[in-house]
């Protein structure tokens, strides 16, 4: 018998990948941040693939730029959680303590983000030949006219890892760095003040990235207490503007404890597909075609939907989880919920059982249903938002 729940709190516990770790109380520590006080580390932790926090919470010092430097939500979401699941690769969830990034200064990380600057240009701009630390290339251009060199880097992401000792002192342990890099630059004319776009090749935007990471290392090598710290850093490439997917990490490199350099990069073989699109039906089409199967039992059955639309997940080139959403305009409750009850039945006919699905079904009112199909689960969990 399929499950119905209205609470969240048990939404939260069941959309997990793994089953919830939970501990027998908070654990209470000491901290060696800006100022020495007591933290809390949090008794429940709702999976393994995610790290606990400690509380009270710390937002990152370069908070607000991320919002201004990424190009979406989907982007935004994706640049956070996929550092995460790099960092996994180097400080495990059962050992260590996520922290938003508390060692690099916001204002460190605005100037990072800027152009860098010509000798006659720090003169007119009467900036001090200290503060020419900006990471993208240098614009020779004229004013007004279409820049030199596109702005390649972003944003500069910084999360920390914690680790506790035996006394209950908690101490930064790890530090991970994400490089959003534009895969489409965006420029103004002031002639006519039209946005126009360049497509920037893959090539050069890794380079560029990597080039951009080794300098970033010296950097934080110089910085007090962070001699020692092993640091992982990654490259995102984000998508346009106009995406409904969002872009994905393509590149991580460690450096040791103690260490400057960058120790081999390992390519990172994730990527988000639109369903249904060219690009997903070129190089997946098996997966399309049961997407496009699923499409068109919805079509058939309930005409006055708006179009179904899936995000898949890809890692080592098989797909791995797909989100559908399927805005719809119902006449009453009882409809809705006739619909999730067909849906739930195509999403078990029609999906293999090893994939993780989500469908969020929508009105104009807001959210009507969510069913969640976790890989290899014999039923689906179903909520109806009442």
């Amino acid at each position: 018998m399929r499950k119905v729940s209205v609470l969240a709190l048990s939404l939260v516990l069941l959309l997990s990948a793994c089953a919830p770790n939970f501990q027998k109380q908070n654990d209470t520590v000491q901290t060696e941040e800006k100022t020495t006080g007591k933290a809390i580390i949090p008794k429940y932790n709702i999976s393994n693939n995610y790290y606990r926090t400690i509380l009270p919470f710390e937002p990152g010092e370069a908070r607000g730029l991320v919002v201004n430097n990424i190009n979406t939500r989907y982007d935004l979401n994706e640049f956070e959680m996929g550092l995460m699941r790099i960092a996994q690769n180097s400080f495990s969830t059962d050992k260590y303590y996520f922290q938003e990034g508390q060692q690099i200064k916001g204002a460190t990380i605005k100037q990072w983000l800027s152009r860098q600057y010509t000798p006659a240009q720090l003169k007119a701009n009467n900036i001090k030949a200290s503060d020419n630390i900006g990471l993208n290339p240098v614009n020779t251009s004229p004013t007004g006219s279409t820049p030199s060199s596109p702005i390649y880097l972003a944003h500069v992401l910084e999360h920390d890892y914690l680790t506790k000792d035996d006394k209950g002192n908690v101490s930064l342990a790890g530090i991970t760095i994400g490089l959003a890099l534009n895969s489409i630059y965006y420029y103004k004319l002031q002639t006519d003040g039209d946005t126009l776009e360049k497509k920037l090749p893959y090539a050069e935007v890794e380079k560029q990235g990597k080039s951009m990471a080794a300098e970033i290392i010296k950097r934080i090598r110089s910085m007090k207490n962070l001699g020692n710290i092993p640091i992982t850093i990654a490259l995102f490439e984000q998508q346009s503007k106009t995406s409904v997917v969002p872009g994905n990490f393509t590149a991580y490199a460690t450096v040791d404890e103690g260490s400057s350099e960058l120790n081999a990069w390992k390519k990172v073989d994730e990527k988000y597909y639109l369903f249904p699109s060219t690009e997903a039906t070129n190089d997946h089409r098996d997966d399309t075609i049961a997407f496009l199967n699923f499409k068109q039992d919805v079509e058939t059955y309930f005409p006055n939907y708006n179009g179904v639309i899936g995000k898949a997940f890809y890692s080592g080139g098989q797909l791995q989880s797909l989100d559908i959403t399927i805005p719809i305009q119902f006449y009453g409750k009882t409809e809705g919920i006739g619909f999730t009850q067909y849906v739930t039945g195509l999403v078990m006919e029609h999906f293999p059982k090893y994939l993780s699905v989500t469908v969020s079904v929508t009105s104009v009112d807001g959210p009507e249903s969510l069913i969640v199909k976790e890989a290899n689960a014999t039923e689906p969990f179903v909520h109806i938002y009442q």
